[in-house]
This record gives structure tokens, C-alpha cells and sequence, in this order.
């Protein structure tokens, strides 16, 4: 029994030690981040050295980089100081800068900032010139010592002749620059009714001479974000290179300050909790990628891009060109996946951070956006999911709640060996391993509902937590968004208070705890009152205790979770409470529950103790 509690005890603490870890030490790391990110949101873009830019090897150092512009202190002001050609997609809206042929003005249609549908949507890249910075180029360098005037960021590009002046799922846009020297380069924009950009770049040598340029795309993003900071959630540089799957946090990338990688084929760029951008090359091509980054106190500067390994030959009196494609937009699994079948793109599924339980994680994502396709509603979906869940593990926990039934029956067996053998432990145990063998009991066999959750739980929680289908997602009431955490509050009597109690000091951060945790933390206590009691008193604290621990420890999980966990432990108490009724258990949970509250009576030795000794 004592090894039976034992294996109970370690796992349940080790998921208190893992959700304590996110909440200690996680929690900090993200304030700390907002901070940072607040100091560095708080300065204007600087000069977007072309030391940056500069990638490849020696032939191509020549990438050509951005030479410094004036600020604005807001993004209207700087979309305003420069001509522009408007996005208009179902997915996006926006513009194309003409100065530097940038797409530097996206927002995303489709997604606002909160679950009020009329609030602002979100943005996701910005004009060099404005606060937070980030956007996307393509372009041509030239081989090292050659005098080519190629486009840079400052070059002023011109709609071509007849083309449409906006960029729509349906036309592209072709804008054209004469270098004045015989060469005249052209880039055709075109746009998905989603997030995928495709950029033919060409250009007509009607010189003398054969010319050699590399083409080139870059993403910058020149401010260090805000990020989640949680374990199980990479934000930051990554891609697919040489064959190789890359993440880079934002401070590992200033620790490595540049990354050189050679591939055929791949992408590369920054990902965040729900939106990715990323540089994607021709998938037959070989090209020279690098991550670079720098950071002061008062700016950072990230850049991931890639550069042809092989040169482009325009011929004299011909022409030559190349293709390359952008992600820019928010990570739709089904979008994604459509990308790398429909453009043969390695992996671009790992945009999506499905973490190291992916082969649960993936599945678990697939069932729930089956199931809420069927109902309408991914909470509803989850309750559908968790009752799916018990139906198959059914005869394994039948088998578990069965051998906690029979052990709940030899009880008083039990207790007559625990104070015969109290001052020998060893002949305990064997007393106790004789009386299971007995009556066929596996001690070990109650841990398997416990075991089967864990998985289950962090799949769940990956899933609520990464994929976008989940963002925003409502169930009933109150509960408007399943990723984020349940907005009401014990503590503000749910808003009768008009107080922020998260301002105390120290215990500010535990002081938020809604219904559904609330809930939660009382299904998980009535199951306890299920099994059989503890003998040892510290043991039977420590599991008392849980149910408060965990309450306060997932008010801050996604609201979807904490419903998750509450239904699964309801479902519990049913399923238990049928099996070991049906093994001629009795069980009492009414009066298990009623003696909780009721004043235990002083123990005789304690009683003895304080009675009056006679005067001698």
C-alpha cells in the first residue's frame, strides 16, 4: 500500500514541481520580457547598417544593405511618408512601400487584438521608419569588387506600365526600376487569398556585357519583441537548413551574433506565438543563409535571410530571373500543411510549435477541430474528447478502480497489520505483500488512471496553448476565449469589488482564481474522497493540500484546460464510484465529505496528558 502511495505521491508532486517551475520561474522571465520589450518598443528604428545585411560568402558580401532614415514616432506617420501600392485580400490589408519595393504594412484581416470583434486587428509588419520595425525585401546582390547598380532600400520603384496600381489575390503587382545603365529590373508581387506571398524578380540586360547577380530575400525585424517565455512554446528565429531543424531565442541569437548555414532549399525566419514570417528560397536551389543579431540597451536588430550560392547570368541583349516565395501571416495548420504539399516545402510544418509530445499533440488537435466541425464549439469539442478519451482507456481504469475497491475492502485488515507490526517495519510490508497476494490486489494498479492523464493533460495543453484555431475560441458563459485564462475572480467576489487584488505584494500573483478553477479544485477534492484514507498523517496532508495547490496553480492555464481537467474529474468520481460499488464496495462520499468538516475528538493519550496530577 505504502509503495502504491509512494508512486502517487512522486508523480502528482513532479507535476506540481513542473507547473510550480512555470509559474516561479516562467512568470518573472516574462515580466522581465515585457519590460524589455517596452524599453526597446520605446526607441526609434536606427540607422539599418549594412553590416546586417551582408551574408553569403566573399563573393556575395556585396548584399546590399539600408542606409539610415528618418523615424516617426508613430506607424501612421511613417506609412504616410512614403509612396505606397495598397493590399486588399480577403487575409490581408496594407501596402508595399515603393521605396525599396518592401512589404512592410500588413495587417491580418481575420484576427483582432481581443475577443470584441470591433477591436483593432492585428498587425503584423512595420515600416523601417516607425516604431517596431519588421519587414520583408528581395533583391539582387552583386559579386564582390563589381561596379552593377543594383536596387537597394532606398531605390524609388514605378507600377509598370498598364499594371494595376494594388495587390489583390487575383492581380499581382509588377513594379519596375531602369538602373540607367543598361539594366532594368522587375519584381511581380503576387498574393494568396492567405499569407503567401510569391516574388518573381527578373531582369533585362540590354548592355554589352554578360552580368552575374545573386538574388537574395531578407526578414528584419529590427525590435525585440514581446514573448510568452513558456517552456513548452519557441518564439524567435527559426527554420529548416541543410536538412536541419533551427530555433534560435531572440537573447541566443544576440549571444551568437551571426549564423552561417548552407542548404538546398528550406526557409528561414522569426516566429511568434500565433504569426510566423519567413523567407522561403526555390526548393531546387542551394543557397547561403545566416541569422544575425545585435543588441544595445536601447535597440535590437534581427535578420534572417538568404542569398543564391550560385550566381545569376544575365546575358547581354537577354534576360533571366528568379522566384522565391514569403510566409507572412498567422499559423493555420491547415494552411501551412497546404504550403508544404502544394510548393514541396521541408517542414514548413514546424512553424508550429507541437512540442516533443507532437505524435499526441498532433492527433489531439486533428480529433478536436474534427469534433468542433460536428458541434461548433471546441469547448463542447474538449468535453466530447475527454469522454472519447475514458471510453477507450475504460478497461484499464475499470481494472485500477477495481483493485483501489478491494483495497478499500481489506482495509481494516490493514490497519490490524499496521498496528501489530507498528514497530517493525520490515515484517509491515511483508504482512501487507501476503494480504495482497491473497486477495489478488495489485497496489500498483491504482496509479494507471493518474499515468494515462499525464499525456493527455500536456497534449491538451500544447494544443490550447500554440494552435490559433483555439485563439479566441468561446464556450459558454463567461468564457470567451479557451487559451486564455478564466477572466472571473474569488477574490474580487467575480467584479462586486472594484480592486486589483494581483497589485498586493507577494501574494499578488496567487490572488487570481476564477470559477472553473474553483471548480475544478473542488471535483479534484471530491475524488479524493474516493479513495481510501491515508494511515500516514503527513502523507494524507500532503494530499489534502493538493486540491488547493492545483486550484491556485492552473487559475492561470488556459481557461480550456482547467475545464478540461474539471470534466475529466467529474467523469472520475462517476466511474470510480459505479466500479467499486459493483465490486460490493460501500461507499459513503456523502459522508466522507460531511466528516471532513467535523471536529475530530483529541486523541486518549492527549487527553491523558492534560489531566490534573495529584499533589503529593
Amino acid at each position: 500500500m505504502n509503495d502504491s502511495r509512494n508512486m502517487i505521491l512522486a508523480i502528482v508532486l513532479s507535476m506540481a514541481v513542473l507547473f510550480g517551475w512555470q509559474y516561479f520561474v516562467a512568470g518573472p522571465q516574462l515580466e522581465q520580457a515585457q519590460r524589455q520589450a517596452e524599453i526597446a518598443a520605446q526607441q526609434q528604428a536606427e540607422a539599418e547598417g549594412a553590416d546586417l545585411a551582408a551574408i553569403g560568402d566573399e563573393e556575395a558580401d556585396n548584399l546590399p544593405g539600408s542606409p539610415a532614415v528618418a523615424t516617426f514616432e508613430t506607424r501612421e506617420a511613417a506609412l504616410a511618408s512614403q509612396p505606397r501600392v495598397p493590399i486588399e485580400t480577403p487575409a490581408l490589408s496594407g501596402s508595399i512601400n515603393l521605396v525599396g519595393a518592401r512589404i512592410d504594412d500588413l495587417r491580418l484581416n481575420r484576427y483582432t487584438e481581443t475577443p470584441d470583434e470591433n477591436s483593432p486587428t492585428i498587425t503584423l509588419l512595420s515600416p523601417a521608419s516607425g516604431p517596431e520595425p519588421y519587414f520583408i525585401e528581395q533583391g539582387w546582390a552583386v559579386a564582390s569588387g563589381s561596379s552593377v547598380a543594383v536596387p537597394d532600400s532606398a531605390t524609388q520603384w514605378s507600377v509598370a506600365d498598364g499594371a494595376d496600381a494594388v495587390l489583390t489575390e487575383d492581380t499581382p503587382l509588377v513594379l519596375t526600376w531602369d538602373n540607367g545603365e543598361g539594366l532594368t529590373f522587375t519584381q511581380q508581387i503576387s498574393v494568396d487569398e492567405n499569407y503567401m506571398f510569391v516574388v518573381d524578380q527578373s531582369v533585362e540586360n540590354t548592355g554589352a556585357g554578360d552580368v552575374s547577380l545573386y538574388p537574395f530575400s531578407r526578414v528584419s525585424r529590427y525590435y525585440r519583441p514581446q514573448t510568452q517565455n513558456f517552456f513548452i512554446l519557441h518564439e524567435g528565429a527559426i527554420g529548416v537548413l541543410g536538412g536541419d531543424f533551427l530555433q534560435r531565442k531572440y537573447d541566443a541569437l544576440t549571444d551568437n551574433g551571426q549564423e552561417d548555414f548552407t542548404s538546398t532549399g528550406g526557409w528561414l525566419g522569426f516566429t511568434d506565438k500565433y504569426w510566423a514570417v519567413a523567407a522561403i528560397p526555390d526548393q531546387d536551389s542551394t543557397v547561403n543563409a545566416r541569422f544575425v543579431a545585435s543588441r544595445t540597451d536601447t535597440s535590437a536588430q534581427y535578420v534572417a535571410n538568404f542569398v543564391a550560392a550560385a550566381p545569376t547570368v544575365v546575358p547581354a541583349g537577354g534576360s533571366a530571373s528568379y522566384e522565391s516565395l514569403a510566409f507572412a501571416g498567422a499559423k493555420v495548420e491547415a494552411i501551412i500543411d497546404s504550403y508544404e504539399r502544394g510548393y514541396g516545402i521541408d517542414r514548413l510544418e514546424l512553424l508550429i510549435d507541437w512540442g516533443w509530445l507532437h505524435f499526441i499533440t498532433k492527433p489531439m488537435f486533428y480529433l478536436l477541430r474534427f469534433i468542433e466541425g460536428l458541434v461548433g464549439n471546441f469547448g463542447v469539442a474538449i468535453l466530447v474528447v475527454t469522454l472519447l478519451i475514458k471510453a477507450i482507456f475504460f478497461p484499464l481504469a475499470s481494472k485500477s478502480y477495481a483493485s483501489m475497491a478491494n483495497m478499500r475492502r481489506v482495509q481494516p485488515e490493514m490497519k490490524a497489520i499496521q498496528e501489530r507490526f507498528a514497530d517493525d517495519r520490515p515484517a509491515q510490508q511483508q504482512a501487507m505483500m501476503e494480504l495482497y497476494k491473497r486477495e489478488k490486489i495489485n497496489p500498483i494498479a491504482g496509479c494507471w488512471p493518474v499515468l494515462i492523464q499525464i499525456p493527455v493533460f500536456f497534449a491538451l495543453y500544447q494544443t490550447l496553448f500554440v494552435t490559433i484555431e483555439m485563439r479566441h475560441a468561446p464556450f459558454f458563459g463567461w468564457i470567451e476565449d479557451l487559451a486564455a485564462p478564466d477572466p472571473t475572480n474569488i477574490f474580487t467576489l467575480f467584479g462586486l469589488i472594484p480592486w486589483d487584488p494581483t497589485v498586493v505584494p507577494l501574494l499578488g500573483a496567487f490572488l487570481t482564481v476564477g470559477i472553473w478553477p474553483l471548480i475544478m479544485g473542488i471535483t479534484m477534492w471530491v475524488q479524493m474522497k474516493l479513495n481510501p484514507p491515508q494511515a500516514d498523517p503527513a502523507q494524507a496532508m500532503i494530499f489534502g493540500l493538493m486540491p488547493v495547490i492545483f486550484t491556485f496553480m492552473l487559475a492561470n492555464f488556459p481557461a480550456g484546460l482547467v475545464i478540461y481537467w474539471a470534466w475529466n474529474n467529474f467523469l472520475s468520481v462517476l466511474q470510480q464510484w459505479f466500479i467499486m460499488r459493483r465490486h460490493g464496495v460501500e461507499v459513503d462520499l456523502l459522508g466522507n465529505i460531511v466528516s471532513t468538516f467535523r471536529r475530530k475528538p483529541k486523541p486518549a493519550a492527549d487527553a491523558e496528558s492534560k489531566e490534573v496530577k495529584p499533589s503529593k
